[in-house]
């Protein structure tokens, strides 16, 4: 019997974007697919309705708040989902990739799958020189500090359902995904990492995208890392 799995996309002026996404995720394998419009200020919202996702609105900015608001809906939703799988709405994830990351978990070998963009194939361009370089050193910290064995922080990933919840998580922001990876790590729950697919976002990033947001993203996946020693 094939389990509930739903998907949950934060999205962020991702008008250009989130109807291709949602249209390839594979409709066999997913019982619901909602987007997370995050205080968008173009037509994200309707693009994510018209390509036939369940649209909820988080009008606090921050990916780790559009997390958490897409999980009080599930909490709620009929039937309970099994298995979350969270993905990005700008495209550069290839949605039908997914069956990998749940596969995993519907068989019971692990509770957590991340998605590795460092073990996948990349389209050159796709990763920035401060992406490769922070992903590498947060992924070495958690490795030092709690012997997790990450490749990357990659926003791709599946988690039952159960375990997410076990997580407690709060993080509302960059620390989003960092802080499941610290948790999981320090429960234990079971993970793994599955190669995938990465290429050239639609638009621009709102974090690697421009300083501001590369300096915050940073500070943040640090300072998470060091709060849970």
């Amino acid at each position: 019997m094939k389990p509930t799995v739903y998907v949950i996309i934060p999205a962020f002026n991702e008008a250009r974007s989130i109807g291709k996404v949602v249209a390839e995720i594979p409709a066999d394998l997913v019982t619901e697919t909602i987007v997370v419009n995050n205080a968008s200020t173009d037509d994200t919202a309707a693009a994510a309705r018209q390509a036939g996702a369940t649209v909820l609105d988080e009008p606090r900015p921050g990916y780790g708040n559009a997390c958490l608001r897409g999980i009080a809906y599930c909490q709620s939703s009929v039937p309970l989902p099994e298995i979350i799988v969270f993905l990005d709405g700008d495209l550069s994830d290839f949605p039908q990739e997914m069956r990998t990351l749940v596969e995993p978990i519907a068989a019971s070998k692990v509770d957590l799958v991340i998605g590795s963009r460092v073990l996948g194939k990349r389209e050159r361009g796709s990763v920035t020189v401060q992406q490769i370089f922070g992903n590498w050193l947060a992924t070495k910290l958690l490795r030092l500090f709690f012997k997790a064995k990450f490749t990357d922080l990659g926003p791709f990933r599946a988690i039952r359902f159960s375990s997410l919840l076990a997580l407690d998580m709060r993080d509302p922001t960059y620390g989003w995904t960092v802080e499941m990876q610290v948790k999981a790590a320090k429960q234990p729950i079971r993970f793994m990492e599955v190669p995938v697919s990465y290429r050239k976002r639609i638009g621009v990033s709102k974090v690697s995208g421009t300083l501001k947001g590369t300096i915050m993203a940073g500070y943040k996946i640090l300072y998470t890392i060091f709060k849970y020693i």
